[in-house]
């Protein structure tokens, strides 16, 4: 299990087989739950990379427990969560 920080904020998502699942659009430290945006904009995306987003309510819940590791610039599910599995 990993720690998660607000800093992790606007890191994408990815699986193990290192498939993007969405951006992270914010961390409940807390609760240690990021939630996730699976098809996020353009624009929602240049936002969430600031730091400046907020979780929707269609956003993705993912706890500590899935994650396997943080980088600089991702959050890595310890599952395959692609649609070709």
């Amino acid at each position: 299990m990993s720690v998660l920080s607000t800093e992790d904020e606007g890191k994408f998502l990815m699986d193990i087989r290192g498939e993007q699942i969405g951006i992270v659009t914010e961390i409940d430290p807390i609760e240690q739950v990021a939630y996730v945006d699976p098809e996020p904009s353009l624009t929602n995306a240049w936002i969430q990379s600031l730091g400046r987003g907020s979780a929707g309510e269609d956003d993705l819940e993912v706890p500590a427990e899935n994650i396997e590791t943080i980088t600089d610039s991702e959050v890595r599910v310890d599952a395959d969560l692609s649609s070709e599995a």
